[in-house]
């Protein structure tokens, strides 16, 4: 077994758990209403998905046929032996191929390779999948390639994508889609293109956002995607339901469910108990916007009316007044970055050249975490507003630690491609920045943490950063990271990016935060929240009756009552 251990991991081959996969079959077949159906999965592995689908369709007589694929025999091999022994299914047509293989584009039809099957076009009635979730470029520079081409594939893309869009060419004209994939496509930047394919080529009837309700082993956040194939949509009336875990410290009325399946089926939105854990469920009518990116929105209607006051109460957003920049990156961190320098003693660089770095271990929401003290070997400077690199005959320490480190430096292959210096940084940002007033926070984080610096400290990769590079920006700054650290913005963050992963933890990506709504920052409201900012800024211990305080000012600015809690 341990050859498919590792094909797993190589593909992103997650199995359905079978609870999961009975929910799929069921949700599918309330739009079903054919007989003498083709069902299709194109990527079986075990059968899950088949015997699920199987199951539902002879509790209610239909006939039909199952067909599956998938490029390794042995999955093929357990899927018969589970459809034989529990769907007492004896005729189905399961092939070894990769289906992206097989699937003409041209002609949208499959060709079965070395098979006796005949060529179809448009076969399946209804496609039933759970297909790999993994990067294509993790396939290898040629496979990659390769479907980048017959996909028109663009950029970082995961594989559930081409999938869609081959099973959609396998599937009739009204037929059904029922599909688990990542949940990131559905508010990410890279998620677009996948966005814009499913609205122009389905009816959308239903998306389901599992969250991080832990379905499966592997760690990934599922979302549900139902819908019939159209050659001109109508997306009207699309549902969305979405359920998270409850982290934010609801202690209100909860309503008991023995699974997360029972909770999605229930007819009521709220806070619901599961095994000792807490999940909030709601449901409504999915939106789209009209940006460029296709964004869809997935809010209930009390949701929509509080964000739309929010952002009807906004002049501007971050990114009208500030660039949100990523931080270094040195593609060697254990050679560039240490909180032990010291320890080295006389092998420590040149004193120089270590300098304060901010990261993900060491920021708090208003402060430094002094006990985490990291420094960064940074062998850059500014002359005359641009970057330039040391000259190591000047720093002898320095280039004797360098040189210890050859092999590691000298093994970023693509920095010396790029006419660079093997003991560079490979994004070393612009130094002359760094003794600017700025903002900085960690890129994934349970709670916001906009800290503020005006020390020159350096930030790490693993954190974004606005700088104020205009004098009269400061003030603008701080009203930035007084509404950043507010819980109305936490509230308006999880409904607008619905971007939370395991643990309540938010990603705080650039194209989130440069779309935070901002209040008239001359506005005598504006004006309070930065003078709050100020009094927090120079306390070490920050009251809680300022912290209100300051949930008050960021509320009224908006014209919206105060968030204390996340509920």
């Amino acid at each position: 077994m341990k050859t498919d251990i590792n094909h797993i991991k190589r593909t992103g081959a997650t199995f359905t758990p079978e609870k999961l996969a009975n929910f799929l079959a069921e949700r599918i077949f309330v739009y079903q209403n054919a007989d003498n159906l083709k069902v299709l999965d194109p990527a079986c592995g075990d059968g899950a998905l088949l015997m699920a689908m199987s199951d539902v369709l002879q509790r209610n007589n239909r006939n039909f046929e199952l067909h599956g694929f998938d490029s390794n025999s042995y999955y093929l091999s357990v899927a018969k032996e589970n459809l034989l022994i529990y769907s007492k299914i004896t005729n189905a047509s399961l092939i070894q191929a990769d289906f992206l293989e097989i699937v003409d584009l041209r002609k949208s039809q499959l060709s079965f390779f070395e098979t006796k099957t005949e060529s179809v076009n448009e076969f399946a009635d209804l496609v039933i999948a759970n297909p790999p979730y993994v990067r294509t470029q993790i396939l290898g520079t040629d496979k990659a390639q390769l479907l980048s081409k017959k996909f028109g594939l663009k950029g970082r893309v995961d594989l559930y994508y081409p999938f869609l869009i081959a099973m959609t060419h396998a599937l009739k004209e009204n037929g059904l889609l029922g599909v688990i994939t990542s949940n990131r496509y559905l508010s990410t930047k890279s998620g677009e293109s996948v966005r814009k394919f499913l609205t122009e080529n389905y009816e959308i009837l239903e998306v389901i956002d599992l969250g991080d309700t832990k379905l499966f082993d592997a760690a990934v956040l599922p979302a549900i995607f139902i819908g019939r194939k159209k050659s001109k949509a109508n997306n009207l009336s699309s549902k969305f339901y979405k359920i998270y875990e409850e982290l934010n410290g609801y202690n209100g009325e909860l309503i008991s469910e023995p699974s997360i399946f029972d909770v999605l089926k229930s007819k009521s939105d709220g806070y619901f108990s599961v095994n000792d854990k807490r999940f909030k469920k709601s449901s409504g009518i999915l939106k789209f916007g009209k940006t460029k990116e296709n964004t869809w929105i997935l809010l209930s209607n009390n949701e929509a009316s509080w964000v739309s006051e929010i952002e009807n109460n906004s002049k501007s957003m971050v990114k009208d007044h500030f660039k949100v920049r990523v931080g270094i990156k040195t593609t060697a961190d254990k050679v560039f970055i240490s909180d032990k320098w010291d320890e080295l003693k006389d092998t420590k660089p040149e004193e120089k050249l270590l300098k304060d770095l901010i990261s993900q271990e060491n920021i708090k929401p208003w402060s430094i975490c002094d006990e985490k003290k990291l420094r960064v070997l940074y062998p850059h400077f500014s002359k005359e507003g641009k970057k330039q690199t040391i000259d190591l005959k000047n720093y002898p320490k320095a280039n004797s630690y360098f040189l210890s480190h050859e092999e590691k430096l000298k093994g970023r292959k693509y920095l010396i491609d790029a006419g660079r210096n093997w003991f560079e940084i490979w994004v070393p940002q612009n130094p002359s920045l760094w003794k600017l007033p700025k903002l900085v926070f960690p890129d994934i984080s349970t709670s916001p943490r906009f800290y503020f610096d005006n020390t020159g400290k350096i930030v790490n990769g693993n954190c974004y950063w606005i700088v104020s590079e205009k004098e009269n920006d400061n003030e603008l700054l701080l009203l930035v990271q007084g509404v950043a650290n507010s819980k109305l913005m936490t509230k308006y963050h999880d409904l607008v990016f619905n971007n939370k992963l395991y643990s309540g933890r938010r990603r705080y990506f650039s194209q989130y935060v440069e779309n935070y709504p901002l209040p008239d920052v001359n506005s005598k409201e504006s004006t309070n929240i930065i003078s709050i900012v100020k009094e927090i800024n120079s306390q070490n211990d920050v009251a809680t009756t300022l912290l209100e305080k300051l949930e008050i000012a960021v509320a009224k600015a908006f014209n919206v009552n105060p968030v204390f809690n996340l509920d």
